[in-house]
């Protein structure tokens, strides 16, 4: 039975069994069409995100099938192309709501095992996620690389809407946006 939840700290084997298999660097070019994740978390950042409960699984028959990392932007800025977005924070909005780092939150990387994609564990999951931060943040905030064709499909299920676009080391991002009170 898939259910899905706020990650506990014995599920970080499974989360980092699951990044290794999805991770945009472990693909043959051949793969990507499926999907892919460009963060590679260590064992601290998971933990430290755990901290803010801001990490949720999938679990399907007693093994993490899912995952989706949110966080403060404090937390997601010691990647460079997270101060990049945050800068652009000033010109943009969701359905009039100006954003800024304190009324949102980085929702991502998400990723579903090959064998749930399509079942509405990835639905389920983005849920889950926004029910867990509803009461701390009215918006959330991603991105998307436009190569990653099965995770825009995949996000066209949900209600985002693209906000931005932009360049960063040498790739093409949709920067996309939601309400965490919003009709899933």
């Amino acid at each position: 039975m898939m259910i899905t939840r706020t990650a506990i700290e014995s599920d970080i084997s499974g989360i980092l069994e699951l990044q290794a298999v999805n991770l945009l660097t472990n693909l043959p070019a051949t793969e990507l069409a499926g999907g892919f994740v460009t963060t590679p978390f260590t064992v601290e950042q998971i933990q430290t995100v755990m901290a803010q409960e801001g990490l949720f699984v999938v679990e399907d028959r007693e093994k993490i099938a899912g995952y989706v990392f949110a966080g403060d932007w404090d937390f997601f800025a010691q990647w460079p192309i997270f101060p990049l977005m945050i800068s652009r924070f000033q010109k943009l909005d969701f359905q009039g709501m100006p954003i800024t780092p304190d009324n949102s939150f980085q929702y991502g990387p998400i990723c579903i095992d090959r064998s749930l994609r399509g079942t509405g564990a990835f639905q389920q999951l983005f849920a889950t996620m926004c029910a867990g931060f509803a009461d701390r943040y009215p918006l959330g905030v991603t991105f998307i690389n436009k190569l990653n064709a099965r995770s825009i499909a995949a996000h066209r299920k949900l209600p985002l809407a693209v906000i931005d676009e932009f360049e960063f080391n040498n790739n093409s991002f949709y920067g996309l946006a939601f309400s965490t009170q919003a009709d899933l």
